[in-house]
């Protein structure tokens, strides 16, 4: 059983558009798919999938001592997939005890007897209990977005996730973990931070643990997909992600790639059907289509990218926004020339663009600020 765990540094990227569609694409190409909702604090991945208020849930199940695991899951009317909803009316349903969660992690495993594929839908953020279950799979994927602040979470979540995988790798009371907590309290600057200065260190006061470490981290590589593009050089945003986490975290990760901002997922939305079912043709389908063919044909086990594949994921996912970008513009002419899309709603879809172009400027211009003025007070970024 693939476990493919789907994450984002910051909400309002689309992380539950990719988990649901990506979920019917496995399951149209034959595999048996569970999908999870583990947004536990604000479960809406039903809507997306355009199933029906669920009555029972994850919450229910961590509850409720009389309902079963098997209770929780539903059938979707889609030949091969099966849902697993959360709860957003339980109380502390979003901030799992340890013990909730090595029962949900042990119910998770126990589905791999009737299960090819399961997709869990994450929290946005960098809690505890979301780490750990991004770090159940090696292929885990993190949807991330253009704009700054999105790029910069990205980066973080990556970053926690690999200190929260050091944590669980190092024994309690081992020289590494005990280095890794003088560290923390120190608070002696973020350099102090980088895995490239604490590896070194690390080999050389436990080698057990730094080889411990080394060969779960030879195995984890995270994947992202670049969501929201208006245009191709968007799609390049990436490569910063990818450079600052080879630079700082000594971490290589894949790109899968991009999707354009579609507002035909709001109407396919409204219609409670998920996108890939409401317009496969489209831009957005297509993509989402190409990203489950890569994840498909991709190795499942002792999964390991070299630097070359690495550097052809990035260069792929530029050609690909520029043929989308291409496929997109043939759309919105067709559409004009047949009459379903007038001269004014062309105008208004520009207009509601250049807004948000403004937006992210603005934006842009206030995080450039504030890093003027940390790197003047002395930051070392």
């Amino acid at each position: 059983m693939r476990i493919i765990p789907v994450a984002s540094g910051k909400g309002g990227v689309g992380k539950s558009l990719v988990a649901a569609n990506l979920a019917v694409a496995f399951a149209q190409a034959g595999r048996r798919v569970v999908l999870a909702d583990l947004d536990l604090g604000a479960s809406n991945l039903h809507l997306v999938l355009g199933h029906q208020s669920p009555k029972a849930g994850i919450g229910t199940f961590l509850n409720d001592t009389k309902t079963e695991f098997n209770d929780v899951i539903a059938d979707t009317g889609i030949r091969g997939l099966r849902f697993i909803p959360g709860d957003t009316e339980i109380p502390g349903t979003a901030n799992l005890k340890p013990h909730q969660l090595k029962s949900l992690v042990r119910r998770f495993l126990d589905l791999k007897g009737g299960t090819d594929v399961l997709i869990l839908d994450l929290g946005a953020g960098t809690h505890q209990s979301i780490l750990d279950f991004f770090l159940l799979s090696g292929q885990g994927i993190v949807v991330t977005a253009p704009a700054v602040t999105a790029v910069l979470n990205a980066y973080v979540f990556l970053k926690n996730t690999v200190f929260r995988l050091m944590h669980t790798v190092f024994d309690k009371g081992s020289p590494a973990k005990n280095y890794l907590e003088q560290i923390r309290k120190d608070g002696s600057g973020p350099q102090k931070l980088y895995i490239p200065n604490i590896l070194p260190n690390i080999q050389k006061i436990d080698p057990a643990s730094y080889n411990k470490y080394m060969e779960r981290i030879t195995h984890f590589h995270p994947r992202v997909i670049m969501n929201l593009i208006d245009d191709p050089k968007d799609a390049d945003v990436a490569v910063k992600i990818r450079r600052s986490c080879e630079e700082y975290l000594a971490l290589k990760i894949e790109h899968l790639g991009v999707m354009y901002r579609d507002t035909i997922q709001d109407t396919a939305l409204a219609s409670r059907l998920p996108i890939v079912l409401y317009k496969p043709q489209s831009v957005l389908s297509q993509a989402i289509y190409r990203i489950a063919d890569k994840i498909l044909q991709s190795e499942e086990d002792n999964y390991r990218l070299d630097d070359k594949q690495i550097e052809e994921s990035f260069q792929e996912a530029g050609l690909e926004a520029e043929i989308d970008f291409g496929a997109k513009m043939d759309y919105v002419e067709e559409l004009l020339h047949s009459g379903a899309l007038s001269q004014g709603d062309l105008i208004e879809t520009v207009k509601s663009q250049q807004f948000e172009i403004s937006k992210l400027k603005k934006e842009n211009n206030f995080l450039k600020h504030k890093l003027s003025n940390a790197i003047a007070k002395g930051f070392t970024p």
